[in-house]
């Protein structure tokens, strides 16, 4: 049962395995913007992202071959999935497109996992992953369709919800897995708004076509965002828990990397910019004294691009 009850178990299964991440709050002026703002600092979690809390909640409850685990990946997933599995004692081979920034790659490489590159986008790497998977019968560990890994991904938002009182939580999609989660946690309780770029827009493209569609992938998020459809059962949760979605262009992005960098010394990749962005550029506008947060969700990026 996907529900907030599923998000609680979740969390209780992979606590002391990843970051309880801080809260920083933020002044109503401060990064330019005319109202306070809550940032949950999800890139300082173990492997750079919140996917960790994805992999090990999948691990958690999955009996796991001989042959280990495998994924296919931006970048982000498959090196919580290595991460995880290295903790746990398990061999991981993991598929990522030749688009995967370097520094991605080479963090894979260093939680010792098997790193293999093929095609140009994550669709094409996730159906050579899962003919290898048929191939070696290792445990297949889906990025964002499986529920045990959006139950993990949710407790982001639950562990959120319990430092900082917000009415109103951006949270940038790619495939679904945070925005499902984190609406299974706290969509009863607050208004979810999803953020993506103009060049991966899944849920925006679904929400305006009443189901998920094909859609070209493109931009500087393209690694970390770059599904080509939002997941079925992510589809389902948002269009039930999500209270809307807006774009934000690369420009907005890398500026409020920028400005991350340049008014708080944090490093966010692009991906985990896009919920700033949005509220620099006005794609959402908060109403008078509504409680604003937002997730840096990741920074496996280089540091210099960043800044």
């Amino acid at each position: 049962m996907s529900d907030r009850a599923a998000i609680e178990a979740a969390y209780a299964r992979i606590s002391g395995r990843v970051r309880r991440t801080p809260v920083l709050e933020l002044p109503a002026g401060a990064l330019g913007l005319a109202f306070p703002l809550a940032l949950k600092l999800e890139q300082m979690q173990v492997s750079g992202t919140f996917k960790g809390r994805g992999a090990f909640h999948k691990l958690s409850v999955s009996r796991v071959p001989a042959a280990g685990v495998i994924a296919a990946s931006g970048g982000n997933h498959g090196a919580a999935v290595a991460y995880a599995a290295r903790a746990l004692g398990h061999r991981a081979e993991i598929f990522v497109p030749t688009s995967s920034a370097s520094a991605k790659v080479e963090r894979l490489r260093s939680y010792g996992a098997v790193v293999r590159q093929v095609g140009a986008v994550y669709a094409e790497a996730r159906l050579a992953c899962e003919a290898r998977a048929a191939e070696t019968g290792a445990l297949s560990i889906h990025a964002y369709e499986d529920p045990e890994v959006f139950h993990g991904a949710g407790t982001l938002a639950l562990e959120f919800e319990g430092q900082a009182a917000f009415e109103t939580l951006l949270v940038a999609v790619g495939g679904g897995g945070l925005i499902a989660g984190s609406a299974l946690a706290v969509g009863h309780r607050a208004r979810v708004i999803a953020v993506e770029t103009e060049g991966t827009p899944t849920l925006h493209a679904a929400r305006a076509a009443g189901q998920p569609v094909d859609v070209a992938i493109s931009g500087l998020a393209a690694d970390a965002l770059g599904a080509t459809r939002i997941g079925t059962p992510n589809w389902e949760i948002a269009r039930r828990l999500v209270a809307g979605s807006v774009l934000v262009t690369d420009d907005a992005v890398r500026e409020a990397q920028r400005a991350l960098w340049r008014e708080l010394r944090l490093i966010a990749e692009p991906a985990g910019a896009a919920g700033l962005a949005a509220l620099m550029v006005g794609a959402y506008r908060p109403a008078p004294n509504e409680r604003v947060a937002a997730i840096l969700c990741g920074a496996n990026t280089d540091p210099v691009s960043a800044a």
